[in-house]
């Protein structure tokens, strides 16, 4: 791996991990599904408007389009849907850590339903994977938490699983730019929908609020997702899938920071299992 490459994943998995943290604040403020509906039609306008001035080819073969609509439909309306809701109830922190379990489930889904083999290591890290989310999930039922926003946060990482092994063979280079912005685009309608029906808008303006709406749209919602695309191409995504390890972390510390979330000892324990389990996958995958 090159360490243009390593520094970019490094970059990912912070900025990945650190929207929990400005989606939480977000919620707070504002309506989930109509704040979540504009940043992608802003994020997938700055998308498209990058494509024109890099002269980016708009027009997508029949896989890409395929899977820019499953992506945009899995991912943006699904999973960051489902978590931005749920992050009203819950903290940021174990949005993250639930999000972070991705690979795994992109690896048991694979090896369930694709027929893609794992080692009896990848198995075993599927296994110990499972075991810390079970672990920090249980602690935080017991501390009274939301079932529903637990239930909607792992609905979402399923989702987000889906979007991940439909795009594994999709080719963006010479239109990536045109695929993210399509895919944002594809989020934002569909999300306005259930915003209009479902939601009351009260909004309570203020910097704060502000301040997390635009990191969320440039950073997290643009950038990280053009440099998780450049991963994919430049170093395929079994290898960029590996830099997740680092979100259960990132995704924790982050909160803590920010926002101030306390953490006990089984948060720290489940974090640092489920990172041995992701690990584990990934490393089978890669020798399998």
């Amino acid at each position: 791996m090159s360490p243009k490459a390593l520094i970019l994943g490094l970059m990912f998995a912070f900025i990945w991990s650190s929207a929990f943290t400005s989606a939480r604040v977000i919620v707070s403020h504002a309506p989930p599904l109509g704040a979540l509906s504009l940043r992608f039609f802003l994020s997938g306008i700055i998308a498209l408007i990058i494509a024109i001035w890099l002269r980016q080819n708009f027009k997508l073969t029949k896989n890409q389009l395929q899977a820019t609509i499953i992506f945009g439909l899995c991912q943006n309306t699904i999973y960051l849907g489902l978590n931005f809701v749920a992050m009203q109830w819950i903290e940021a922190s174990l949005a993250a850590i639930i999000a972070s379990s991705m690979p795994l489930l992109v690896a048991l889904l694979g090896w369930l339903f694709l027929g893609q083999r794992l080692s009896i290591i990848g198995v075993a890290g599927l296994g110990i994977g499972f075991l810390g989310v079970t672990l920090i999930m249980g602690f935080r039922l017991n501390t009274g938490i939301s079932e529903l926003g637990l239930i909607y946060c792992v609905l979402g990482a399923l989702a987000l699983s889906i979007a991940t092994l439909a795009v594994r063979n999709t080719n963006s280079e010479g239109n990536l730019m045109v695929i993210v912005g399509y895919q944002m685009l594809i989020g934002g309608a569909s999300l306005s929908i259930f915003s209009i029906m479902l939601e009351t808008y009260i909004i309570l303006f203020n910097w704060t609020l502000l301040v997390a709406f635009v990191y969320t749209t440039l950073v997290p919602g643009l950038i990280a997702t053009v440099i998780w695309f450049w991963l994919v191409n430049e170093i395929g995504a079994v290898k960029a899938a590996t830099f997740h390890f680092l979100n259960p972390f990132f995704g924790v510390s982050i909160a803590a920071v920010v926002l101030g979330e306390p953490l006990g000892v089984s948060d720290y324990l489940g974090v640092f299992i489920v990172t041995i389990g992701i690990l584990l996958v990934q490393t089978s995958k890669q020798s399998s």
